[in-house]
């Protein structure tokens, strides 16, 4: 469920930022990636990646799911066709950068195994829930 009605102004204030369009090309190449491996692409700290993923999500434009400790995000599988059509291209025209991250990805291995890394230092639980779709 989204959080927002997206908006082109919306959209475009959401890809202006190079962090967050970084991110969302990234979520338009993999179907889902978990906050530390897009932390690991990006080569970013932590805290900016989460602020910017949550940034997206208030937007309507990513859905997360937690899993434990971890929150994995994807694009909205609802998102209208104007906006598909416009991360299509600009993930068509991805800039170098976008390209290095996910190679970044690409040299950690399979989603699995990089899960498995990402997950192999066990972290406390911030917050008390179950599995499920964040909001």
């Amino acid at each position: 469920m989204t959080t927002a009605v997206l908006t082109p102004a919306a959209l475009h204030r959401c890809l202006a930022d190079e962090t967050r369009l970084m991110l969302t090309l990234l979520l338009c190449i993999e179907p889902e990636l978990c906050v530390c491996e897009m932390t690991e692409a990006l080569a970013a700290p932590q805290p900016r990646v989460s602020r910017h993923l949550a940034y997206l999500r208030r937007a309507g434009l990513l859905r997360g799911r937690r899993r434990g400790a971890w929150i994995y995000y994807r694009l909205e599988p609802t998102l209208p066709e104007w906006v598909s059509t416009i991360l299509e291209a600009s993930r068509d025209a991805a800039p170098p950068e976008v390209i290095t991250a996910h190679r970044r990805l690409a040299d950690a291995g399979t989603p699995s195994r990089r899960q498995a890394a990402c997950h192999a230092e066990p972290r406390p639980a911030l917050f008390s829930s179950t599995s499920g779709d964040i909001a």
